[in-house]
């Protein structure tokens, strides 16, 4: 992995966590405890700081950025970002899930319980409700989630992913 002091400020990572090899963090980055961060995945904060809460899995090719002196990105617990996301500048609830190469711009608020569909661009300042899917360009929210998509899906592949990275670890 490549972990890069910048300005002063170190990335600095919780108790159980996976950083691939070419995983890369810069600056000002906090992830919290028993995270992955997949091949290729970068959390760039340079421009302004990067939260990361506890149980999150930053898959394969992920981008995580800010918005100089505008926007951080916070991102809470047991979220799932998909491979080749692109999340910058905004604000992600728990236990959400976001698909594979989906983009989650600037001021936005993805709160708990809801899935960014693959492939959805979610413009800057959109305000994702809790409970819902939201797809397509632009995303707009398409339906209300059940308890099986909590649970088939948000859930399942959060913890699948903690599963995944113990087999990392164990080498």
């Amino acid at each position: 992995m490549l972990l890069r002091k910048l300005k002063g400020i170190t990335p600095k990572y919780g108790e159980g966590c996976f950083i691939a090899e070419n995983a890369t963090l810069i600056g000002d980055v906090i992830l919290g405890n028993q995270c992955s961060v997949w091949y290729h995945a970068v959390i760039r904060g340079d421009v302004h700081s990067i939260r990361v809460g506890n149980q999150v899995n930053i898959q394969d090719g992920a981008i995580i950025h800010a918005t100089y002196k505008k926007a951080p990105t916070i991102i809470g617990n047991r979220v799932s970002i998909g491979h080749n996301a692109i999340v910058h500048g905004c604000t992600i609830h728990n236990d959400v899930l976001i698909g594979m190469g989906s983009v989650v711009m600037d001021d936005c608020i993805v709160e708990p319980f809801s899935i960014i569909a693959a492939g959805a661009v979610v413009t800057q300042g959109t305000h994702v409700e809790s409970g819902s899917i939201y797809a397509g360009i632009p995303a707009r929210k398409i339906k209300s989630l059940d308890e099986s998509l909590i649970k088939n899906e948000i859930e399942r592949i959060a913890k699948g992913y903690l599963f995944y990275s113990s087999w990392y670890q164990e080498e």
